[in-house]
């Protein structure tokens, strides 16, 4: 199972958010390479960052903190938010994204999502698959729709998506543990999903536990910046 570490971007600052609201915000780096080149040098290989900001608005802004990233490490980045169009799109890669989350566009314009992993791939392309009380969330997690998360993953996987990062914006910063059941469900349900938990993971052995329930990746954010997971406690996870 791949360990993600996350990077979310406000004025592109390194914060955190607690269930995703913007007025419970934390800074932790004010140079968000310093703390990518932290994670790369303890053996992490991937990245997930994420635009706040550009989550909020609408499109893209905090492309040139991924410009820079992509430039001065090795990290195979993910990148997400506010990209709601074919523009936001071609700058997210051409400043240096591997991937990029479509959530938002997903649920909103879903013709272009569509368009977008016939063109690039299910490699390149991810589907977002927030949820707050069991239906997909998106705008930055300020707008909780009507949709359903297994419905929304299926319909989905039925046009070709195959990785989907999943969290639970209830459990998101509070560190008191991830949806377990829902994952280890979702991958039960769908064998072909490459499923990335995210939201609230506190602990090594939570991180056991989601690897032992088949996810195919974890994304640890606040624990690694609290210090309840130690960058030195995840090196039998790196070969994984």
């Amino acid at each position: 199972m791949h360990i993600i570490p996350a990077i979310d971007l406000i004025d592109g600052k390194c914060v955190r958010l607690t269930q995703g609201d913007y007025a419970q915000k934390k800074i932790y780096n004010e140079d968000p390479l310093e703390v990518a080149l932290r994670f790369e040098d303890a053996g992490l290989t991937r990245l997930h960052l994420v635009d706040l900001d550009g989550a909020k608005a609408g499109h893209i802004i905090n492309y040139r903190v991924l410009e820079k990233l992509a430039a001065q490490t090795a990290l195979h980045i993910d990148f997400g938010g506010g990209l709601q169009s074919d523009a936001d799109l071609r700058i997210a890669f051409e400043c240096g994204a591997r991937q990029v989350t479509g959530g938002t566009i997903a649920v909103k314009a879903p013709e272009t999502f569509s368009a977008w992993l016939d063109q690039y791939g299910s490699e390149r392309i991810l589907l977002g698959a927030d949820f707050k009380n069991g239906n997909i969330a998106v705008s930055g997690w300020q707008e909780e729709t009507e949709q359903a998360l297994r419905p929304f993953i299926e319909g989905w996987l039925a046009q070709g998506a195959r990785y989907a990062i999943c969290t639970d914006v209830s459990k998101d910063g509070l560190l008191q543990g991830s949806a377990v059941e829902t994952y280890r469900e979702l991958v039960e349900h769908f064998p072909d999903l490459k499923l990335i938990a995210s939201g609230g993971v506190s602990s090594v052995a939570e991180l056991e536990t989601l690897r032992e329930s088949g996810c195919y990746g974890a994304i640890v954010g606040k624990a690694f910046y609290e210090g309840k997971i130690l960058l030195r406690e995840i090196a039998g996870f790196l070969d994984s």
